[in-house]
């Protein structure tokens, strides 16, 4: 939370549950997420606000229709607003999203197994 040390191996420990970000603490009127998954997620996208995607443990795949893009652990990338995507992880991924407060996590879609607006705070 705002004011006090984050350990993320700490925090991303204190949950299971996957596709349901927890967020982490706040910047101005963005919020920064943790996030587990494994999977595919939903085809989606966000028409008001880019998504900031960086890797803590594991590798990702963003998918666009025209191309892929593989994060590692230590990896960040940011995905322009309005632009289609889906993210999945062959296995376990733990990721930090950067987006602003109240983002719908699977955007324009509603797919009420992995839609989450108001996430529990750590």
């Amino acid at each position: 939370m705002n004011g006090e040390v984050v350990n993320l191996d700490h925090a991303f420990a204190q949950f299971k549950e996957h596709w349901r970000p927890r967020i982490a603490g706040s910047v101005n009127n963005y919020v920064v997420k943790i996030v587990k998954f494994q999977g595919e997620f939903v085809w989606h996208k966000h028409d008001d606000t880019d998504e900031l995607f960086f890797v803590h443990k594991g590798r990702m795949t963003i998918r666009f229709r025209d191309r892929d893009v593989l994060l590692n652990a230590g990896e960040l990338f940011i995905i322009p607003r309005g632009v289609e995507h889906i993210t999945l992880a062959e296995n376990e991924c733990e990721a930090l999203l950067f987006e602003p407060g109240g983002t719908r996590n699977t955007g324009d879609v509603l797919d009420e197994s992995k839609t989450a607006v108001e996430e529990p705070n750590l």
